[in-house]
């Protein structure tokens, strides 16, 4: 079977591309994958760079499990809330090579990394859950308040606007845009430059400046879990 997260490393920087074959979802499989590849790279001691297949970064959570049972709906709301948490308090940097469209939880994970290069021209930012019909969880909402601009954030939450990647940038999405054919080489430059600083101290550096988001994080994903739960007992 094809691995969801492909794992190579080379010169202190680990490189994890997300590939389905479709729109990269995020399964419990897929964040499963995710997690492991960033245990390996944790044990590596490396700058991560994050990708997903060509035109597509993530579709989000797999809209499927939604109609299934509830234990898988539960375990696979949870792992993304974690993986969130996780990537915020990653102690090596994270730079994302966001390939085409970020919807929705493949946007969470955009928005949960250290520096974020998109290509200019043929992708797409939503957080569309309330188009979906689903109210947007509180791990989300502090996701997105810890990045995003002030005058977008109420916007892209709460009325599922759709950014170009121009916009994106100028939303908190992404840092900044490439041409397609640039994308590999700027982010590779990003992540070498990274890796240059100082471990410990980015580690530690991290963790103060977004101390309070990560407490309010925790505290969203607290919450969610409890609801999801209760929420599982009442479909089974």
């Amino acid at each position: 079977m094809q691995d969801l997260v492909r794992y190579q490393h080379h010169d202190g920087i680990a490189a994890l591309t997300m590939d389905d074959g479709k729109a990269n979802v995020m399964s419990v499989a897929m964040l499963q994958a995710l997690n492991a590849a960033f245990d390996r790279a944790q044990a590596d001691q490396a700058v991560v760079v994050l990708a997903g297949r060509e035109r597509v970064f993530s579709g989000g959570f797999d809209l499927a499990v939604f109609s299934r049972g509830a234990d898988e709906l539960v375990a696979m709301l949870e792992a993304g809330a974690r993986l969130t948490e996780r990537l915020l308090s990653f102690p090596r940097p994270i730079v994302t090579a966001c390939t085409g469209h970020a919807i929705a939880m493949g946007a969470f994970l955009l928005l949960s990394t250290d520096m974020r290069i998109g290509v200019d021209h043929g992708a797409r930012f939503q957080l569309n859950e309330v188009q979906v019909g689903l109210t947007m969880p509180r791990f989300a909402i502090e996701v997105c308040r810890q990045r995003l601009s002030p005058v977008c954030l109420s916007q892209a939450v709460a009325t599922a606007v759709t950014y170009s990647p121009q916009q994106a940038v100028a939303a908190g999405f992404l840092d900044e845009v490439v041409p397609v054919e640039a994308l590999t080489d700027a982010v590779r430059a990003r992540a070498e430059g990274l890796a240059k600083l100082h471990t410990a101290a980015f580690a530690a550096t991290k963790l103060r400046l977004r101390r309070q988001a990560l407490a309010a994080l925790r505290a969203a994903i607290d919450e969610d879990v409890a609801e999801w739960a209760a929420l599982g007992r009442g479909r089974a």
